[in-house]
């Protein structure tokens, strides 16, 4: 327990979010997949755990959160209480020794005391449905153990700072259950640095944007300089754009103090290009990189020094959206001129804002109009009808945010705060990136964003005979899941749900806690199940490896294996820990006695149709009635497949294809492995013959037959398996679209061939 509070980055990878958080987990995934990312290690979310837990700070902490947040002076009063709370505190002994020991590590590794970035990175953080930028603190240029340890403090104590109080709550995040981790991370003394989009933030097109700056990249992502512009076709790697800006101020390390401070640019880079054409189009190939690697376009941070780039920090982008048609273009006699960074058009009274203690002059409809925005405005930035900035790019705070409230912003103007005053009334074009005196042709009414995320639909969907569902691993993305209008969830992981806990399952029990366990279980459960009533939701028993268990308190007492994808987990797991599974069908018994009779569980890992007989009599026995609930497997072992058939005979309603797993185990090829790693396939003939095999006994005998794995959001493998006669497929959220448009030609394509043919 001790050694996993604090470990290397390399240790960790995308799926290890309740471990490090969305940005360790991602710098983790990246270094497996050999990218250019500085070295260092990261002290676990459960490790600030237990520092809260093992001061005794609980209740006196939380209690300080539970205030209006909409109060400016009440919520920085909250702030002010928890920080003190949190930096009056001691990191455990053990603890501390473990972090001067990575750094020592970190040191000798680069033959020097070496400087550092001390990042933040909560377990809620760069999630698909929750991303607003800079919520926590980043503490640069760190050098020393002690210096590493106040800055790791700081960190932990940003998690309450007002702007991440506000939007826990604004989004429904309970504060005992969001952790965070504190990633060490060896310091690049940039020369030039920004920020890129491997695909348009708001529109999708198939280009790159690169933003960049001298000096560390700070000033970009802030929007305290407007950052030189590039425009990259993907596929031509032409060139098409650039805006060469003038850089007035850098961010960069003093060579005599070793602080980071501001200084003005040098006269002559203020108005030279930061990138010549060779760097460009490397970032444009890193971009490519990493949007393959993750399977959505991001959101990507780098950094350059003596010609070599590194990358720092990749995260989904969660902003794309559906060019609307407007009806005719807006006159050109614009007062301000900036990038669109957000589109869509508003109009509203200005209202400048130079610092947090102006926020209340904001209202519901008002123009937010600044310099530049900090995370500290968002509360009035939900509230405005749009945003102008005086500086600031396509990455830059304001641009984020915005673009995630859908809230119409032009930024880099470079003179709205001079020429604009309060009270004036003007309209702002978002996409254009244009601002006007007065009132223009505004489209339709501009919405104000709602306390709540609401459920809307944009696009009818097609009828489609296969069923498109959607997976879930967390209940905070119930929202734009139901929004994808998916057919049901074919893939609902509840240990994602047990891995955000504050402790081990093992430790509820030890605790005589079980029932605050299972109530735990039910509750987040339901909200996905009651979202898509009387849509299926397919719940999948616990199916996580022993090496993420462990690093939860009370988790010292997982099994260390070699290799725990082959290990104890899924049903195996649960037929031996009956204790943990008889809580797991405490909780299904309890949402079928509300009326949930939309739920079906899912039993993963089998192997043999043994352990499915166990599993049923063990929870027939408990009071699970299977007249009212479906029971299905997965199909993610090479064995289950080649004996389907025995598996039917036992009473199957489902079945779900886990093509991870199923293609690692089928190849013998471990795909975070980079030795090995191109050798994955889902389309390998053995895999799809499998899948052909299982597909035609299950529709032989009536089973329904589905695919929750990656593969199941790649459109070229949907289209194969509506060929083979597959019930549904059950795609990542940001897949679906695709997935059923494929899967809706297909079908198409399949009628009119046996039209032909019957015509022949």
């Amino acid at each position: 327990m001790i050694e996993d509070s604090v470990i290397w980055l390399e240790e960790v990878g995308k799926e290890d979010i309740a471990i490090v958080g969305g940005k360790g987990a991602s710098l983790g995934e990246m270094l497996r997949a050999e990218l250019p990312v500085p070295p260092g290690f990261a002290v676990t979310a459960q490790a600030f755990r237990r520092f809260i837990d093992e001061n005794g700070i609980n209740d006196e902490l939380f209690s300080s959160l539970e205030v209006d947040v909409d109060n400016a002076d009440i919520l920085r009063d909250a702030e002010k209480k928890a920080k003190k709370i949190i930096m009056g505190a001691k990191i455990p002994a053990d603890m501390e020794k473990s972090i001067k020991s990575k750094y020592k590590e970190l040191c000798k590794r680069e033959k020097d005391e070496v400087f550092v970035a001390v990042r933040s990175s909560a377990t809620a953080e760069d999630l698909p449905d929750a991303s607003f930028a800079g919520q926590q603190d980043t503490f640069l240029n760190i050098r020393g153990e002690q210096n590493v340890l106040d800055a790791v403090k700081k960190c932990w104590a940003s998690l309450y700072g007002a702007r991440a109080i506000y939007y826990r709550v604004k989004q429904g995040f309970d504060h005992r259950k969001v952790n965070l981790c504190a990633v060490v991370q060896m310091m690049v003394d940039a020369e030039k640095a920004g920020v890129m989009f491997s695909s348009h933030p708001s529109t999708g097109e198939p280009v790159t944007i690169i933003e960049g700056a001298w000096g560390l990249g700070e000033t970009v992502v802030s929007g305290s300089v407007s950052p030189d512009y590039y425009l990259v076709d993907k596929k031509s790697r032409n060139i098409k754009e650039r805006k060469i800006a003038t850089k007035n101020v850098m961010h960069t390390k003093d060579p005599k103090t070793g602080k980071t401070i501001d200084m003005p640019v040098p006269a002559d880079k203020k108005n030279a290009k930061v990138l010549d054409d060779d760097e460009i189009l490397k970032l444009v190939d890193f971009a490519d990189v990493l949007e393959e690697l993750y399977g959505i376009p991001q959101d990507i941070e780098w950094a350059i020094k003596n010609k070599e780039i590194f990358i720092l920090q990749s995260r989904p982008i969660t902003t794309i959206k559906k060019k609307k048609e407007t009806k005719e273009k807006v006159a050109t006699s614009a007062i301000l001129e900036g990038l669109g960074a957000s589109p869509g058009m508003a109009y509203g009274e200005a209202k400048l804002i130079s610092d947090a203690s102006e926020l209340g002059k904001v209202k519901n409809g008002d123009i937010l109009v600044a310099v530049m925005t900090t995370p500290d405005m968002v509360p009035a930035m939900k509230r405005a009808a749009a945003i102008v900035t005086d500086e600031g790019g396509l990455t830059c705070h304001a641009a984020i945010v915005s673009r995630e409230l859908g809230c119409p912003a032009v930024v880099g103007t470079r003179k709205a705060t001079e020429l604009l005053s309060d009270g004036m009334m003007i309209t702002v074009d978002g996409e254009k990136g244009l601002v006007f005196d007065g009132k223009k042709d505004v489209p339709a009414p501009v919405a104000m964003q709602p306390e709540k995320a609401t459920i809307s639909f944009s696009k009818s969907k097609p009828v489609t005979a296969t069923e498109v569902k959607v997976n879930v691993s967390i209940p905070e993305a119930t929202v734009r899941a139901v929004e994808t209008q998916a057919d049901g969830v074919g893939l609902l992981r509840i240990e994602h749900m047990i891995l955000g806990l504050p402790k081990h399952p093992k430790q509820y029990i030890k605790e005589g806690k079980a029932d605050e366990y299972v109530n735990e279980l039910v509750s987040r459960i339901q909200i996905v199940v009651d979202a898509f009533y009387p849509k299926p939701v397919w719940v999948r028993t616990l199916d996580a490896p022993t090496d993420e268990f462990r690093a939860m308190e009370g988790g010292e007492g997982e099994p260390i294996e070699p290799n725990p994808m082959l290990g104890y987990r899924g049903i195996r797991r649960d037929l031996i820990d009956t204790e943990h599974f008889e809580l797991e069908v405490r909780a299904f018994k309890e949402l079928i006695k509300r009326g949930y009779n939309n739920m079906g569980i899912m039993i993963p890992l089998v192997q043999h149709p043994s352990e499915l007989r166990r599993a049923k009599e063990f929870m027939r026995e408990r009071g699970i009635d299977f007249g009212k609930t479906e029971i299905g497997i997965m199909v993610e072992i090479p064995a289950a497949a080649l004996i389907i058939d025995q598996f039917i005979a036992e009473g199957l309603d489902f079945v779900s294809f886990g093509t991870n797993d199923l293609t690692q185990y089928t190849l013998a090829v471990d795909r975070n492995n980079e030795h090995v790693a191109h050798l994955y396939n889902e389309l390998h003939p053995a895999i799809m013959k499998l899948i052909e095999h299982v597909i035609i006994e299950c529709n032989k005998a009536g089973v329904k037959t589905s695919i929750c794995g990656q593969a199941g959001s790649n459109p070229k493998v949907a289209k194969r398996l509506v060929e083979l006669g597959i019930t549904s497929i059950s795609a990542n959220i940001d897949a679906v679209e695709a997935v059923r448009d494929m899967v809706a030609r297909t079908e198409l394509q399949l009628l009119l061939k046996a039209a032909r043919e019957k015509k022949s």
